[in-house]
């Protein structure tokens, strides 16, 4: 280096040194946006399982929803573990069982196999967004915490982006197989990631004295928990269900497209949740010094989202994908009713708190994908055609909708959140 090269560098200063926040944030992105896009896939490839392995509505929501069932059956024990051995640990753990979930379902050679492999991947994935959550909520002050949330459910939306054109355009040159053969590769980086570039958790962590051991029972228990669980079963549960798999068979069934029509659908779709997310991320820090919580948000934007569920409902085909990402960004602000949750909570049980009103999501995940397709079966069996079969129970779906925000409006613990949350944060 040459003595002008030198003072140049030496003028110029150090290196700009990137956020702390940013090396975490980004090593958990990678893994959640994985774990959406395993989530959302289903939507795209509907066409190629139903035809490969003749699979009617109900079969086809059974093996999207063992997905969320696997999820579900590991979000207790989760909560638990994440509190007790930390976020790093415990992710870096599960993402081995999902790298083998994905090796079950490119290898299946029947449904069963399939169901399996998702089941698998649900369970391996199942830490992906509270591992995060839970690592925001200890190291993080309130307005970086809920900007990261944001931040990191908009990489989960990327990732559901990643399962529309670009799996539809893999779909010809790998297969199916393929793209889940790919996918254990990326997860097994993901997990190498986590290991080289997460600081290490520490020792078990045990309850300290004068802590509540946070049980459960607990937890559930308080109004403020107690009043978001319906907005969580049925629309947060709502949202992720179509948009990971009801919305494709709509476009094809009710709209008539063909599946490279509805894969770009989706596309619209999932482009317009990851725009909603990054706008959400920038505007809950600033919503947030101005006094707008996010009761206040649900309690405006949640009967919205239900008329418009409902105005899809009625309008039958000619509710298109743009009507769809309309509902899908008006219904966005519901993911936020997690982490706001959680902080009403203490940080030591923030783990527990976030995977128990997960476990309420997803449980309505598995239900809702599930129940909406033998609802399309039986209303088909019935003598309806496939649109008015699809129509009947959506429109169901909106009136449950409104229902849960009834109950939010109306029920336990509209005054004790702000009070419990100014006491533990």
């Amino acid at each position: 280096m040459t003595p002008d090269a030198a003072d140049d560098r030496l003028q110029a200063g150090p290196a700009p040194v990137p956020p702390r926040w940013l090396t975490p944030f980004l090593v958990f992105a990678l893994a959640y946006l994985l774990s959406a896009l395993l989530r959302a896939v289903t939507a795209t490839l509907a066409p190629s399982f139903s035809g490969e392995f003749a699979l009617g509505a109900a079969e086809l929501g059974l093996l999207a929803g063992a997905y969320f069932l696997g999820f579900a059956l590991l979000q207790l024990p989760l909560g638990s573990a994440l509190d007790a051995w930390g976020p790093r640990r415990v992710e870096q753990v599960l993402l081995m069982l999902a790298v083998l979930g994905c090796a079950v379902f490119a290898a299946a050679g029947g449904f069963a196999q399939l169901v399996l492999g998702r089941l698998l991947i649900g369970m391996g994935v199942a830490a992906c967004l509270m591992a995060p959550l839970t690592y925001f909520r200890r190291h993080f002050p309130p307005e970086l915490e809920l900007r990261c949330n944001s931040w990191m459910l908009m990489t989960g939306s990327l990732g559901m982006v990643a399962s529309t054109v670009p799996v539809q355009f893999l779909l010809p040159r790998l297969g199916w197989r393929g793209v889940f053969w790919g996918t254990a590769v990326l997860l097994a980086l993901a997990i190498a990631a986590i290991v080289l570039r997460l600081p290490p958790d520490g020792p078990r962590r045990p309850v300290a004295a004068g802590e509540a051991p946070g049980r459960y029972r607990d937890i559930v228990r308080r109004p403020e928990f107690i009043r978001m669980a319906p907005i969580g079963l049925v629309l947060h549960g709502g949202l992720l269900a179509l948009q990971a798999l009801w919305i494709g068979p709509w476009l094809t069934q009710v709209c008539g497209w063909s599946a490279e029509q509805a894969s770009r659908g989706l596309l619209l779709v999932n482009v317009g949740m990851l725009c909603a997310f990054l706008a959400w991320g920038s505007l809950m820090p600033w919503l947030l010094r101005r006094g707008v919580s996010v009761q206040r948000l649900l309690a405006v934007g949640v009967p919205v989202s239900a008329a418009l569920l409902c105005l899809n409902a009625w309008l039958a085909e000619a509710a298109r994908a743009w009507h769809w990402m309309a509902w899908c960004v008006a219904t966005s602000m519901v993911a936020f009713g997690q982490p706001a949750l959680a902080q009403a909570y203490p940080v030591h049980m923030a783990g527990r708190a976030l995977s128990a009103y997960n476990l309420v999501i997803f449980v309505g995940v598995f239900a809702l994908q599930w129940g909406i397709g033998a609802s399309i079966d039986l209303l088909r069996a019935a003598g309806h055609d496939a649109p008015q079969a699809f129509r009947l129970t959506v429109g169901g779906l909106g009136a449950l909708a409104l229902a849960s925000w009834l109950w939010f409006v109306a029920g336990p613990g509209r005054h004790a959140h702000n009070r419990r949350q100014a006491s533990t944060t």
